[in-house]
């Protein structure tokens, strides 16, 4: 699908992944915005730290971070449209000599990272590269780093068996939407990150958050729908416009849901986690940042 295909819908940053709302009749612009932030904060970004972001889509949360965070920043994408635009958008901020963005597998990535953010990506990954992907995460990171996990996941079943057997939703929307993609539910994604040495620190349920981001999305893209057929053509609008709704109903109904997961790498021993005491410092008025 073409990037002039996703503006017909997406936030001005075009951020595709769940936006947070401070008050639910917050636009998607400012819903996006405040969903960037928060990612920073729970990440508790630093002046001078390495940032990496797991497939970065166009580039939105690493200048955000190193707008306001100060930090460096690196990401990773399969996508060349999205590598170009993003990198077209970086060198415009004045971010090229901050912030780099590689155009390959993220398991091929190099180097050590203070803190990494995987927002909306590891639904592609599937189960049986589970094992693979935290372990390549566990190896970007430094000791005690911290990496927050965003992924879209589905309620656990009685069985094992039951929950990989899906329903026929499901089914529709990893053959013609995100071909070969797999949903975790939260328990195994825990579960893995513990064996792979990761100490949870958070898990925070943004399910409704994502029945309105897929809302919003469908609303816009109705609206537009004569310029999305001009752009990819009729069964592909429609195909979309279909999906977008049908993930809204999906997240406000609850049969999927979405997990924000904080973690931090294991060392020897864990002593301090550098955290601070409470999580006030999330939801107070966000301090003066360097630009």
């Amino acid at each position: 699908m073409s990037n002039g295909f996703y503006r017909l819908f997406l936030d001005e940053r075009m951020v595709y992944s769940c936006a947070y709302f401070t008050e639910w009749h917050d636009d998607i612009d400012r819903a996006q915005a405040d969903k960037l932030d928060m990612i920073c904060r729970k990440l508790r970004l630093e002046p001078g730290e390495r940032f990496l972001d797991i497939g970065c889509g166009w580039g939105a949360l690493l200048i955000h971070a190193a707008k306001n965070y100060g930090v460096t920043g690196h990401g990773v994408t399969l996508s060349r449209a999205q590598f170009d635009l993003a990198t077209r958008r970086i060198a415009d901020a004045g971010l090229a000599d901050r912030v780099t963005i590689e155009l390959k597998p993220f398991g091929e990535l190099t180097g050590t990272f203070d803190k990494v953010a995987s927002i909306g990506m590891f639904e592609h990954v599937g189960f049986a590269h589970h094992d693979e992907y935290f372990a390549a995460v566990r190896r970007l990171l430094r000791p005690r780093g911290l990496y927050l996990h965003h992924a879209i996941a589905r309620p656990a079943k009685k069985t094992r068996r039951a929950f990989h057997k899906g329903g026929p939703e499901y089914r529709a929307i990893t053959r013609y939407i995100f071909p070969g993609g797999e949903l975790d539910f939260i328990g195994h994604s825990l579960e893995r990150l513990e064996a792979h040495r990761f100490e949870i620190h958070d898990v925070e349920n943004w399910r409704e958050h994502y029945g309105r981001t897929c809302r919003l999305w469908a609303e816009r893209l109705t609206a537009r729908m004569d310029e999305a057929v001009a752009e990819v053509g009729e069964p592909q609008a429609r195909l979309w416009l279909l999906y977008l709704a049908g993930c809204a109903l999906a997240f406000e109904r609850g049969t999927v849901m979405i997990n924000q997961t904080l973690a931090s790498k294991r060392d020897k021993h864990l002593g301090a986690s550098g955290l601070p005491p409470t999580r006030a410092d999330l939801y107070a008025p966000a301090p003066s940042r360097p630009s």
